[in-house]
């Protein structure tokens, strides 16, 4: 979708500090914009991407067995579907329709839509018009591709056998409204899938607010109960 990548991590100073000083290797990958490549491009080059860094592991003193996702709004929407469709066997979603062979042991989603369907619906927001960023990232309005927002929605491949999700939204966020959030709460509950929602209180869709202590503490025990 559209945004600068690096904008919400420049906000998370003292988390990304804490996963260099707890000993976690962090890897900021790349993927093409929604002006560049319609969906399914952005869930292709993630893959390549994280692909790339477990088979050359060894060359960048990595544990490729120990992998966790972590995005905000854009990046959260692509953490969750790797994440969510990485036992599934979707070709559309690796390069040249090779499957993965990478393993993603938990998720952190910050802000991410999870329902495109659901989202188009949501009378709050300023989704249904031609130029909103889920309509650029589909090429085509989701109310007229309700299949193709569907294929690009996280919930959608929910299944008992997904990670761990951290999933955390703001109370005021009036980009992605925080039922996103809820109903990807609710679907990873009925599946059977360990999850926490942590709703910040008076939060805005980004900001140095996610940035806190409380929000930290989690991270990291999800990391230490499922990277173990």
């Amino acid at each position: 979708m559209l945004n600068d990548k690096y904008a919400d991590m420049s906000y998370m100073q003292q988390t990304i500090k804490s996963f260099i000083n707890s000993g976690y290797a962090l890897a900021s990958i790349d993927y093409r914009y929604s002006t560049t490549a319609v969906f399914p491009a952005q869930i292709r080059d993630c893959n390549e991407a994280v692909e790339f860094l477990y088979q050359h592991a060894a060359n960048y003193h990595l544990d490729k067995n120990r992998i966790a996702v972590i995005g905000f709004s854009a990046g959260g929407h692509l953490a969750s579907l790797m994440a969510l469709s990485n036992n599934n066997d979707v070709k559309e979603f690796y390069p040249g329709a090779k499957k993965i062979n990478f393993k993603i042991r938990c998720a952190f989603d910050f802000y991410g839509p999870s329902d495109l369907v659901m989202l188009a619906t949501d009378p709050d927001t300023s989704i249904n018009n031609e130029r909103n960023p889920v309509a650029i990232l589909l090429g085509a309005m989701p109310v007229d591709r309700p299949d193709l927002a569907r294929i690009a929605s996280p919930v959608t491949y929910i299944d008992k056998n997904d990670p761990p999700f951290l999933i955390v939204q703001g109370e005021k966020d009036q980009s992605v409204p925080n039922t996103e959030s809820k109903i990807l709460s609710s679907w990873l509950t009925l599946a059977g899938v360990p999850n926490k929602l942590i709703i910040v209180p008076g939060a805005p869709h980004y900001g140095v607010m996610y940035d806190a202590g409380y929000i930290r503490e989690d991270i990291f025990k999800y990391l230490a109960k499922y990277m173990r």
